[in-house]
């Protein structure tokens, strides 16, 4: 995970381009994980509702969001 804490220290660097692209990074990492632990969470039977608890989103919104892939 030391890419992921790297990206978090560049993220508070003093030169705004650095930290921007940081940011831009740990969204898509982000983004990335999400999906993964809701691929999980629906393969060992959990429903939109209780994904969308954890998540603190509406089930519309995960479903919307995840429930194509």
């Amino acid at each position: 995970m030391t890419d992921a804490t790297d990206l978090a220290a560049r993220a508070g660097d003093r030169d705004p381009r650095v930290g921007l692209r940081a940011v831009s990074a740990l969204r898509r990492l982000l983004e990335q994980l999400e999906a993964v632990q809701v691929r999980s969470a629906r393969n060992q039977g959990w429903s939109w509702q209780e994904i969308a608890t954890e998540l603190g989103v509406s089930r519309q919104a995960v479903h919307k969001k995840h429930g194509r892939q």
